[in-house]
């Protein structure tokens, strides 16, 4: 409490002086006039009142006096103009952005650091002068709008206080875009002959984050004046687990693995324990130290099973708990549709129906002359398929699925071939791919093959003497993979006719089989069955039906079920992944499939706060502390002032009256 005197020592004297004088009129004696009364009534007021007027009781239970004198002190606190020191805020418009990602959820600051940053927005909020105006936005990946720009700081607190903390990474960019719309209307498009929508309105934008986000390149702030307040002790701790997943072993394929990744984000070592969980029962635990900025993986041999739930959960005693659990799933292999068009490949054909190819896939063999039939077309087009096989021959019309290409390049795409040269020699694969995985190709001849040219992204899995032979490249959701050689080929043979020519000796190795095993799970859809997927929260997934008719219903960790309704093509896009842990997909009732949403994001589970920010080609650094300001106290007691001469005023008047 500060106080800075108005008033001069004489001037102090003269105020001093009132209340002695106050007091003293008290003691004047009253001249009373002798009146007969008719009862004696009236007797006890005039004994009371002679009471009063002695000169030890006149001052006592006086009412009258004591609001006199309440008054006088109030009026001096006054001019003493007390007040304190408290926080500014500069402008009259403020937009308050409050990060509730996933890293908010941190326990370095009590109780949660999305707390401490509503704390600081609520008592900013109460700074605001009469007539300023702001609005609350909270953000994610994705941001809402809590209240829009409104000059009630109940409705202000208010939704401040209802704004709940998410297990999604953040995005600040596309915050920034719902503020600027407001503080920076422009044209609603590009065309020149569009107008301007709105006047500009300069806003303070308040950024309440641990700044672990990427930086918005490319925004400009304009009319918007940013102020990063960052939330978080920079001394805190963090473990997580940034990956999990399960594979085939690639020494015992009828068995499977899981592989994890743990991470120490902070500059000490520390002690982490992991626990496995099969459909909820422990199998396997392990313990170790991590070093500062260490990343350790941890490989689990699982045995073999159809199905289940993994989840391993990290006990790590940290700041941030949403990353100390992680799901994977593995679903029962999904017999793919596969569709393989060729004018006859007897090996191809004898390897896609083994009982161990047709427990993955239900396969349609059809030539070439099906793709110029409408029931081709109409099935390419609704994904009728999951995969399509084109054995030495090419549609016109690309479908909506994964496919294989062998001696024959898509009709899309950037893909190239050189003139094909003989007997070209397999010098290298790549056995990480799940094409190619468990595949030893040292034994294997080409009679005749092209060099491919892959477009871009795409990754070669055979390379020879003379180039790729073998390569995938995505397309869209979809991926194409082409073979640079043939199985079987035809060449001009005596008479007129053709001749059969066999193009490599592969489909006699072992190998082979695998191969097209490979094919069925990866491109056919059969490697979804081990919970691969990496999922990510916010990230949609699609699903499907075998029938638009079927009941298709999504179940989430949190009990709550969302019905969703297929397309004409029994598929459904569900967007609903904001919280980690295990999905249940039902087709009419029953249970279909799982899928696992982790956090995954090393931005997130590195809970540290940056010191500052950038937006566009603009620095942002920290503001640990608010601007001073002096917050005055003399209308308040001038107003409590007033109070006590309206009660004096009315006191006396009711003496008086009667």
């Amino acid at each position: 409490m500060q106080t800075i005197n108005m008033l001069t020592w004489w001037q102090w004297a003269i105020l001093a002086a009132v209340l002695p004088a106050i007091v003293l009129l008290y003691f004047l004696k009253l001249k009373r006039r002798p009146v007969e009364v008719p009862s004696t009534y009236l007797w006890h007021r005039s004994i009371e009142d002679l009471h009063v007027n002695t000169i030890w009781q006149r001052l006592r239970r006086n009412l009258l006096l004591f609001l006199q004198i309440l008054l006088l002190i109030l009026a001096m606190l006054a001019v003493l103009r007390p007040g304190w020191r408290g926080t500014a805020l500069t402008g009259d418009r403020f937009i308050f952005l409050i990060d509730n990602s996933a890293s908010m959820r941190a326990t370095d600051v009590e109780p949660s650091r999305l707390e401490e940053a509503k704390r600081q927005a609520r008592l900013l909020i109460d700074e605001m002068e009469s007539g300023d105006v702001a609005m609350v936005v909270s953000f994610a990946d994705t941001p809402k709008i809590e209240e829009m720009f409104t000059d009630n700081r109940r409705r202000l607190r208010q939704a401040v206080d209802d704004i709940q903390a998410t297990e999604r990474p953040t995005s600040l960019l596309e915050a920034l875009k719902v503020a600027s719309g407001l503080a920076n209307p422009g044209r609603t498009a590009d065309d020149v002959t569009d107008v301007q929508v709105a006047e500009p309105l300069p806003a303070t934008l308040l950024i309440f984050s641990d700044g672990k986000f990427a930086n918005a390149s490319g925004f400009a702030l304009g009319n918007l004046d940013a102020v990063y307040k960052p939330i978080g002790n920079p001394e805190s701790v963090n473990l997580g687990v940034t990956t999990f997943s399960v594979r085939r072993n690639e020494a015992r394929p009828e068995q499977l693995q899981a592989f994890a990744q743990v991470q120490n984000f902070s500059a000490k070592t520390a002690e982490i324990s992991l626990e496995l969980r099969l459909d909820g029962k422990m199998i396997n635990a392990d313990r170790f130290q991590l070093a500062g900025e260490e990343a350790r993986g941890v490989t689990f041999d699982l045995g073999a099973f159809d199905s289940g739930i993994l989840q391993l959960t990290a006990t790590t005693g940290d700041d941030l708990a949403v990353d100390d659990v992680a799901w994977a799933v593995v679903n029962p292999p999904r017999r793919a549709r596969a569709l393989l068009v060729t004018p006859g490949v007897e090996p191809l054909e004898f390897a896609l129906s083994t009982s161990a190819a047709m427990e993955l896939a239900d396969l349609t063999v059809q030539t070439p002359s099906y793709l110029d039939q409408e029931a081709y077309r109409q099935q390419a087009a609704m994904g009728g398929y999951d995969l399509v096989i084109y054995d030495r021959c090419q549609p016109k019309q690309m479908p909506q699925a994964n496919t294989l290409w062998i001696g024959v390049l898509p009709p899309v795409g950037d893909w190239k071939a050189e003139p094909k040269v003989s007997a070209p020699q397999i010098i290298d694969t790549d056995p990480a791919h799940p094409l190619m995985q468990w595949l030893n190709l040292g034994n294997v001849l080409v009679a005749e093959g092209a060099p491919l040219g892959a477009p871009s992204g795409g990754t070669v899995l055979i390379d020879s003497h003379v180039g790729p032979l073998f390569a995938v490249a995505p397309r869209g959701r979809f991926e194409d993979a082409v073979l640079g050689f043939v199985f079987l080929g035809n060449e001009a043979g005596g008479g007129g006719g053709q001749d059969v020519f066999i193009g490599t000796n592969w489909p006699i190795r072992a190998s082979f089989p695998l191969f097209v095993l490979n094919v069925l799970q990866y491109l056919g859809g059969g490697q979804t069955s081990l919970g691969g997927e990496a999922l990510r929260p916010g990230q949609p997934v699609l699903l499907e039906s075998a029938s638009p008719a079927r009941r298709l219903e999504v179940r989430t960790p949190s009990a709550q079920i969302v019905r969703l309704e297929p397309s004409a093509e029994g598929k459904a896009s569900f967007t609903g992944t904001g919280q980690l842990g295990v999905y249940d997909v039902r087709i009419d009732g029953k249970d279909d499939r799982h899928f696992a949403v982790n956090l995954f994001q090393a931005s997130e589970s590195d809970i540290r706060p940056v010191s500052d920010i950038r937006i566009g080609h603009v620095d942002v650094a920290a503001q640990t502390g608010w601007e001073t300001a002096r917050r005055e106290m003399w209308r308040v007691l001038l107003l409590a002032g007033l109070v006590v001469l309206g009660v004096e005023w009315y006191t006396y008047n009711r003496r008086v009256s009667w």
